[in-house]
C-alpha cells in the first residue's frame, strides 16, 4: 500500500502516504494504480509535499489494456499501489510489438528496461510536431525515429515517401548510408548549393506553377495584383508557343493593344512611339512594322502610316484602324497554360510586359505602378542566380515531375528525399517550400485512387515557413493550413520541426495530433504550447523546462498517454552539433 486517499479534486487525487520517504527512492513521475472492487484507475504522481502525494488521473486499466481518459473517479476506499514493472509495459510500453503496427521510439528514463513506442498508423496518418530549443536533441530525435522506421528487421516501409525540407543541410549525413544497411531503402538528395555538382539541384519547372505560386514568387502584396499575373500567364500561353500554332490568337491580342492606343486620344507622337514599341518587340509574320498596307494605286509598309504630317496629326489613323481591325477574332478566349509545354522566365517576362502595355494604357498611373512592381521583381529573378531553379532543364509533365522526385536514377523507389535549402535566403526558401508542397498536394488530390500514395512533408525550422502570414489575404489560403485541414483524406501529412512554436501558424498547429516536445526554455514558446496544444497538463508543462538533451515528452493519438522518452543517438548522426569553440580557438604553445 502506498497510502490512503484523503481528497479528490477535479482530476487530482490526494493521497496520505504510508511509506517512509527518507528510505524510499523518489516516487515523482511514477505511475499509481487505484483499485476499486470492479475498476482500476491509473494516475501519475506529480508532486509530494509533507507526506502527501498529488496524483493526476490518466485513465483506466482493464484486462491488461490501458484506456486513456477517466469517466468516473476512484472511491475513497480504493487501494493505492505503485504500478508494478510487469504492468507498466501495458501502460506506456510495447508488450507485444508488431513490426508493421508499432515503431520503437526510445526507452523510459523512469522505468529501466521499458521500451516506448508508437502506433505507426495513429502517428503517421496524422500531422505531427516536434519542438525543442537549440541543443535539446530535436534533430537527432527526428533522425533516430526515421532510422528506426526504415531499419526494421523484417518489415520494409518500401512505399513510404518522406520529403524533408532541410533548413541547414543536416540530414544528408544521417540517411545517405541507409541503402547499405537496408538494400530496399533508398535516400535521394537535392540541393540549392550551386557549387555542389555531386547532388542534383532543386528545380521547379515554371510551367507547373499556377497563379498563386507566381503571386508568392513575385511577392504580390495585394489581391488586386492577381489579374495581371493571370493575364500574363494567358499571354505566355500564346507568346511561348510556335507561331504557326497560335498566329491568329497572337495577331488578335497585338491588334487589340494597337487599337487601344489609336483610340486613347493621346498625342500623335506618343501614339506613334507606343505602336513602334509594341511592334518592335511583339510581332508576327502577318503583323509587324513592315507589313504592307494596300491602297488603290500604291502599297506602303505599316510604319509609314504612322508618320506625322505638317499639322501634327497622323493622317492615316482611319486607314490604320481599319487595317488592324481585320486581325480581330470574335469571342477570342485566352486560356491559362495547361502544363503541356515548356516556357521560360524570359517568355513569362515578355508576356508580363505585354500585359502591362495593354493594362497601362487603360488604367491610372497608380494602378500601372502597382502592376509594374511585379514586372520589376520578375526581371530581378530572371537576372539572379535563382533563375536556374526554374529554367535549367527540359520539359516535364507534373505527374512525371513528382514521380521523378520519388524515384532514383536507377528507377527504384526513393523513401527519403532530402531538399537542402540552406543556400538560398529564407524568403526564397519559404516560397520554394510552398511551391513544392502545393504541387505534391495537388498531385495527391488528383490520384485516381485517393490516398494510395502517402506523402509526408517534414519541415525543419518550420516556423520560417508555416506562419500566420498574408497568403490568405492575397491568394485566399495558406498551403500549409490547407494541407493540415484537408491533407489526411489524401494521405498528405505535415511534420513540423521547430524551436519557436509561438511563430507557427495557429491553424496548422491546431491540426497536429501527435507531439514530441524536447527541452524548451523560452517563456513565450512554453506558454504558447500550453495554450495551443490539446490535452497538455500543467505537469507536462513543468517538465518541459527540465528535460535533459535527448529526452522528450511524447503524447497524442499515437501514444497511450503522455510519456517521458529517452531517445538513443542516431547512427549516423545528422550534422547538427554546435561549434566546438575551445577546439577552434586554442592551439598548443610551441616551446623554445
Amino acid at each position: 500500500m502506498l497510502g490512503k486517499i484523503i481528497g479528490i479534486d477535479d482530476n487530482t487525487v490526494t493521497v496520505k502516504l504510508s511509506i517512509n520517504l527518507d528510505e524510499a527512492p523518489s516516487i515523482i513521475d511514477l505511475y499509481v494504480i487505484f483499485e476499486d472492487s470492479h475498476r482500476k484507475f491509473i494516475g501519475e504522481i506529480l508532486d509530494v509535499k509533507q507526506g502527501i502525494a498529488y496524483i493526476n488521473l490518466l485513465g483506466e486499466f482493464n484486462n491488461d489494456k490501458f484506456i486513456f481518459g477517466v469517466s468516473k473517479k476512484p472511491s475513497f476506499a480504493a487501494t493505492v499501489k505503485l504500478v508494478s514493472k510487469e504492468k507498466i509495459e501495458y501502460i506506456i510500453g510495447m508488450p507485444n510489438p508488431n513490426e508493421k503496427d508499432d515503431l520503437y521510439i526510445g526507452k523510459s528514463p523512469i522505468y529501466e528496461g521499458i521500451d516506448i513506442g508508437v502506433n505507426i498508423n495513429k502517428f503517421f496518418s496524422n500531422h505531427f510536431a516536434i519542438f525543442g530549443s537549440t541543443g535539446s536533441g530535436k534533430s537527432c530525435g527526428v533522425a533516430r525515429i526515421l532510422q528506426n522506421l526504415f531499419e526494421k528487421n523484417n518489415s520494409i516501409a518500401y512505399k513510404a515517401s518522406i520529403l524533408i525540407f532541410d533548413a541547414y543541410g543536416e540530414y544528408h549525413s544521417a540517411f545517405k548510408s541507409l541503402n547499405s544497411k537496408v538494400p530496399e531503402i533508398n535516400f535521394k538528395a537535392y540541393t540549392t548549393n550551386p557549387n555542389d555538382e555531386s547532388i542534383p539541384s532543386i528545380k521547379a519547372p515554371l510551367w507547373l506553377l499556377d497563379i498563386d505560386d507566381l503571386a508568392l514568387l513575385l511577392e504580390a502584396n495585394s489581391r488586386t495584383q492577381l489579374p495581371i499575373i493571370e493575364k500574363a500567364m494567358k499571354y505566355v500561353n500564346i507568346f511561348a508557343r510556335e507561331e504557326k500554332e497560335v498566329i491568329k490568337s497572337k495577331n488578335d491580342i497585338i491588334a487589340r493593344a494597337i487599337l487601344d492606343i489609336l483610340a486613347s486620344g493621346k498625342a500623335p507622337a506618343q501614339i506613334r512611339d507606343q505602336i513602334f514599341s509594341i511592334l518592335s518587340h511583339y510581332n508576327t509574320k502577318d503583323l509587324n512594322l513592315e507589313t504592307p498596307i494596300y491602297q488603290p494605286g500604291y502599297t506602303r509598309p505599316l510604319k509609314q502610316c504612322l508618320l506625322i504630317d505638317a499639322t501634327g496629326k497622323i493622317r492615316e489613323m482611319e486607314l490604320l484602324t481599319t487595317f488592324i481591325s481585320q486581325f480581330l477574332i470574335e469571342d477570342l478566349e485566352l486560356k491559362m497554360p495547361d502544363g503541356s509545354f515548356k516556357y521560360t522566365l524570359k517568355d513569362l517576362y515578355e508576356a508580363f510586359e505585354f500585359a502591362l502595355i495593354s493594362e497601362g494604357i487603360l488604367n491610372s498611373d497608380k494602378v500601372f505602378d502597382q502592376y509594374n512592381v511585379l514586372k520589376v521583381r520578375l526581371r530581378s529573378l530572371l537576372n539572379s542566380s535563382y533563375a536556374k531553379f526554374f529554367d535549367s532543364f527540359n520539359y516535364i509533365s507534373k505527374d512525371a515531375f513528382v514521380k521523378e522526385i520519388l524515384t532514383t536514377k536507377s528507377g527504384r523507389k526513393a523513401q527519403i528525399i532530402n531538399f537542402n535549402i540552406n543556400y538560398v535566403d529564407d524568403r526564397f526558401a519559404k516560397t520554394l517550400t510552398k511551391i513544392y508542397s502545393r504541387i505534391f498536394f495537388d498531385y495527391a488530390k488528383n490520384l485516381q485512387r485517393r490516398a494510395s500514395i502517402p506523402i509526408h512533408i517534414v519541415l525543419e525550422e518550420a516556423h520560417r515557413y508555416v506562419q500566420n502570414d498574408t497568403d490568405i489575404d492575397i491568394i485566399g489560403y495558406n498551403i500549409f493550413d490547407r494541407i493540415t485541414k484537408e491533407g489526411r483524406k489524401y494521405a498528405v501529412m505535415l511534420g513540423l520541426i521547430s524551436q519557436r512554436p509561438s511563430e507557427l501558424s495557429t491553424t496548422a498547429l491546431s491540426q497536429c495530433s501527435n507531439f514530441l516536445i524536447f527541452k524548451m526554455l523560452h517563456p513565450t514558446d512554453v506558454e504558447y504550447i500550453e495554450k495551443m496544444v490539446p490535452n497538455i497538463t500543467a505537469g507536462v508543462i513543468k517538465k518541459i523546462k527540465l528535460l535533459q538533451p535527448g529526452v522528450c515528452i511524447a503524447f497524442g493519438s499515437g501514444f497511450k498517454l503522455p510519456s517521458l522518452i529517452k531517445l538513443e543517438m542516431p547512427n549516423p548522426a545528422p550534422s547538427s552539433s554546435s561549434c566546438d569553440i575551445s577546439s577552434t580557438w586554442f592551439i598548443d604553445r610551441k616551446k623554445g
